[in-house]
């Protein structure tokens, strides 16, 4: 186990193993979007848990990007206070922590933000939900809020942002052909698509500087007809790379409209499920790569690092299951983790209960 609990450095941060908590909506926000004690909770406990980093559920950067109920904001100053609660108590467990950054798009629903849904394109079909295309005006807004919260993030003392780009939220709709249309500098070409990001990520370097940590989350694919490809991807990593990147996490799916193939799949029918894709990741791209999806046992782990497939292995569902999981692993109890991918966890949140296991078996 040397490798996994080594020492390493993604930027200026320290941590004390490759084992991260990858972002997941828990649900345990007030109505607002306002910091809970339960958010505040369910961190702290993974972190006592043993888990090297940890980066919180999306926060939404604009009131009309809300992805949720009970979702943490990070949109106006007056969230600071409560997040500063958070990384103090955080720190306090020795963890680190990192605040995930996102906009919902088209997947942003109306009845819950009080605003019109908008996304790269204009969409009247049943594909996905209705929206409106983004103006240049919108697509200026919506970079500057992210270059915003990553400095109020800074302000409340995390050890880093993430930018959404997977999974079919606003980033990642406009890397996709299946969500985007547009005849502009912003769709067509990869290097169009990409072209938000990219702003994004400047709006973000210019708020919090050169040493503060920024990583990006992205889909290796999106597992949708004329959707992103891995080629896509890969480029788009490179031109991160280029731009200056800490590290990269690569997930993959698209919200409601994947299937079998999901962020969250249900069933384990494989493992490691972007193996592939993060193979060719390591062969063209430099960055640090964070690797979610599909693992659940310390044998698999283990390969990944030592194979160089990747540098740090994320997990969400293990974690919310087993709190304490890496540190069991840590101390000889080298049993896989006990999560089955039932998404039963998921499926409390929706009812207010926040996200935790529901499962009752052994």
């Amino acid at each position: 186990m040397k490798e996994l609990f080594e020492k390493t450095r993604i930027g200026s941060l320290s941590l004390s193993n490759r084992f991260v908590y990858s972002a997941t909506w828990d649900g345990r926000a007030d109505e607002k979007g306002f910091c809970t004690q339960k958010n505040i909770d369910a961190l702290v406990e993974r972190a006592h848990g043993g888990v090297g980093l940890l980066i919180t559920g999306l926060t939404f950067v604009k009131q009309e990007g809300r992805a949720a109920p009970w979702q943490l904001a990070v949109w106006s100053d007056e969230y600071v206070e409560g997040l500063s609660k958070m990384t103090s108590a955080v720190h306090d467990a020795q963890g680190k922590v990192v605040l995930q950054l996102a906009h919902s798009g088209c997947y942003a629903p109306p009845a819950l933000t009080g605003h019109e849904a908008f996304g790269p394109s204009a969409n009247d079909t049943d594909k996905f939900p209705i929206c409106r295309g983004m103006t240049p005006a919108d697509i200026n807004q919506v970079v500057e809020a992210f270059g915003k919260a990553a400095g109020r993030a800074k302000t409340a003392g995390f050890d880093g942002v993430q930018l959404h780009t997977a999974h079919g939220y606003l980033l990642s709709q406009f890397l996709s052909p299946f969500f985007n249309k547009r005849t502009d500098n912003y769709g067509g070409s990869i290097e169009n698509r990409a072209r938000i990001l990219l702003e994004a990520f400047q709006a973000v370097r210019n708020e919090v500087g050169e040493q503060f940590p920024v990583l990006v989350k992205i889909n290796s694919q999106d597992f949708v007809e004329g959707g992103l490809t891995v080629d896509d991807t890969l480029q788009v990593c490179a031109m991160l790379e280029n731009a200056g990147i800490d590290a990269i996490e690569m997930s993959g799916g698209t919200v409601y409209v994947s299937g079998d193939y999901s962020c969250v799949r249900v069933g384990l029918k494989q493992d490691v499920y972007y193996k592939e894709a993060a193979a060719r990741y390591k062969e063209k791209i430099g960055v640090p790569l964070l690797l979610v999806g599909g693992i659940r046992s310390l044998e698999i782990a283990e390969q990944i690092v030592r194979d160089g497939l990747a540098d740090y292995i994320s997990m969400s569902r293990p974690l919310i299951r087993e709190p304490n999981l890496i540190t069991r692993w840590k101390s000889g109890d080298t049993e896989p983790a006990t999560c089955v991918s039932c998404n039963g966890c998921f499926g409390a949140g929706f009812k207010g209960e926040g996200v935790h296991c529901v499962f009752e078996g052994q």
